[in-house]
């Protein structure tokens, strides 16, 4: 009896996991009367499904995606302090070799000094004017 009576308990349980998840019972939706049809009932559960959907991606926007972002940026903020320290001991810009295809001038640009580039910069880029 006690089995009989533990599985007559559990039926509509069982009948609601087993259920459609956008369909909704008369009584679960809410409305009544006219208003009470399967139009306003899916609706209803489209919300639902919509509000826990979008909880669902503000929580992993939070909890996630910004501390990837934040250690992301550490990472790249430590290899950017490595290779500058790494390119502190390379031999000064004026040792370096020159060879004929780096910085061809045919005329001058007509920014700044004429012999940079717009995108020049003097920690990286050297130019040997002959």
């Amino acid at each position: 009896m006690f089995p009989q009576r533990a599985i007559a308990r559990a039926s509509p349980l069982l009948r609601a996991a087993f259920r459609r998840p956008y369909s909704a019972q008369a009584g679960e939706s809410g409305f009544t009367g006219a208003a009470d049809n399967a139009f306003n009932r899916e609706r209803a559960a489209v919300k639902h499904h919509a509000a826990e959907s979008s909880e669902l991606w503000r929580k992993l926007s939070i909890y996630f995606v910004i501390p990837c972002v934040m250690l992301g940026a550490a990472n790249a903020y430590r290899l950017w302090n490595e290779h500058w320290e790494h390119a502190a001991h390379a031999p000064p810009k004026e040792e370096q070799v020159e060879y004929d295809y780096q910085n061809l001038r045919t005329k001058n640009y007509f920014w700044g000094d004429g012999d940079k580039t717009l995108f020049w910069n003097d920690k990286v880029n050297y130019h040997k004017k002959d």
